[in-house]
């Protein structure tokens, strides 16, 4: 008897330290995803300017659009990736997601200077696919880590924002490193070509990743690790929901309200924080900087200190909640995105100070996505994590179509940025007075 114990708890062992290579694998796959939040360096070539014209020569509100319809189709389709992995499990549906993705940027490339293209293979099928992987991670990572559920949330995400940082580098470096990205020069086959690339890299990092996804045996538990008295006593009230008990729920609205805010707010600068940095009237050449000046700024900007700290603010503000609360984290998280909503038009005149007010916003932002995947898990319980969170991921979606849209209009008709981010910043100030009201698990 003695001696069966001893190898069960080694077993035990063995798993504890194997989850690891879950939030690994988990990292890479997200470090793929994280292509969406590298289109800023996109708009730019895509648009073209007086000095360096394009043969694309999208709109702003174009560029916008692309970017919007991959936000859209994420969103939606964590839904169906959260259904598809409880059938299939997380390994097949990662690969199909990795799949869409990938092909939808090869695709994009040989789709010439079509708008409709570019819209169609990068903001619908990679979006799509997109979506598909994203809950993957989480969700397996949560149940491998009932422990740290704020935590490898977290970390389960952070290659997303990490990602950014590598394919905006790769594609368009600042001047200032004196080497050349791959759509430094606004030519067709440049850009394309960098879509092509993209594409393949893309798919080959979600196919890796998946191979490790795989969720833990039934009843499984870490070793040490007590289930709090209502985890594992009052199972009628917490730890196994579906989306249709979920959608009576007041946490479901409330989380799906400050999500969109969130998502709004964040996406806005995240898709526009280059065209911020060198608008005319708004941005550092309003100062007296030079145009050369001012995009290797946006760029270093959104290039290094947003996705850095985004991937930062990840992992940071899991921590943290685990600590002390969801409800607590959301509204520092969200009173901290408004006051620098506020600050952030008022940074073109030093980029050091715009270096610092767009990584806090990044680090803000990741925030997001540790503490929202947690805090479904917390009142809804892990078991149907993937596909709960999906839906209240839809607010995503819908923000992330309003935000940057909504920057764009007001771009194309020549108003400040200004009537962009002060709404933004005041919705976030109404998000942390709805997180008052959350409840987490350290009140129940």
């Amino acid at each position: 008897m003695t001696e069966n114990t001893a190898e069960s708890k080694d077993e035990n062992q063995r798993k504890v330290i194997n989850r690891w290579i879950i939030v690994l694998g988990g990292i890479l796959i997200q470090l793929a995803l994280g292509a969406i939040y590298a289109w800023s360096a996109f708009t730019t070539p895509l648009q073209g300017t007086s000095t360096n014209p394009s043969e694309f020569a999208f709109s702003k509100t174009e560029t916008q659009a692309i970017f919007s319809a991959g936000l859209f189709f994420f969103a939606i389709f964590t839904i169906v990736g959260g259904r598809l992995q409880l059938k299939y499990g997380p390994k097949k549906v990662a690969f199909l997601g990795g799949g869409f993705l990938g092909f939808g940027y090869i695709l994009a490339a040989f789709s010439g200077a079509s708008f409709i293209g570019k819209l169609i293979f990068i903001g619908i099928i990679a979006g799509t696919g997109i979506g598909l992987a994203y809950v993957v991670p989480i969700s397996t990572g949560v149940k491998w880590f009932p422990d740290k559920k704020g935590l490898v949330s977290g970390l389960a995400v952070a290659g997303f924002g990490f990602g950014a940082f590598i394919w905006i580098l790769i594609a368009n470096p600042p001047s200032i490193l004196g080497f050349d990205g791959l759509i430094t020069h606004y030519t067709i086959d440049n850009v394309n070509n960098a879509f092509l690339i993209y594409g393949i890299v893309f798919f080959l990092l979600v196919v890796l990743g998946s191979l490790v996804m795989k969720n833990p045996p039934a009843g499984w538990k870490p070793v040490g690790w007590i289930p709090s008295i209502e985890d594992s006593n009052d199972k009628k009230t917490s730890l196994n929901y579906k989306p249709r008990e979920i959608c009576k729920k007041q946490e479901f609205y409330l989380l799906w309200t400050m999500f969109f805010i969130g998502a709004l707010a964040g996406l806005m600068v995240i898709g526009n924080v280059q065209n911020f940095a060198k608008s005319p009237t708004d941005g550092f050449i309003s100062y007296g900087f030079s145009a050369t000046e001012s995009a290797d700024f946006a760029i270093i900007g959104a290039a290094i200190c947003l996705p850095i700290f985004n991937g930062l603010g990840r992992i940071v503000w899991g921590q943290i909640s685990d600590r002390i609360g969801r409800r607590k984290a959301l509204i520092s998280m969200f009173l901290f995105q408004g006051i620098m909503m506020v600050v952030f038009f008022y940074t073109t005149a030093n980029p050091y100070i715009f270096y610092i007010v767009a990584a806090l916003i990044g680090f803000n932002f990741g925030g997001n996505f540790a503490l929202f995947p947690a805090a479904c898990a917390d009142s809804f319980g892990a078991e149907n994590l993937g596909l709960n969170y999906g839906f209240i991921f839809t607010s995503y979606g819908i923000g992330g179509t309003v935000g940057p849209i909504l920057a764009g209009a007001v771009q194309d008709a020549e108003m400040s940025f200004l009537y962009a981010f002060i709404p933004a910043a005041i919705m976030c100030f109404v998000a942390a007075v709805l997180a008052m009201s959350y409840k987490d698990s350290l009140q129940k």
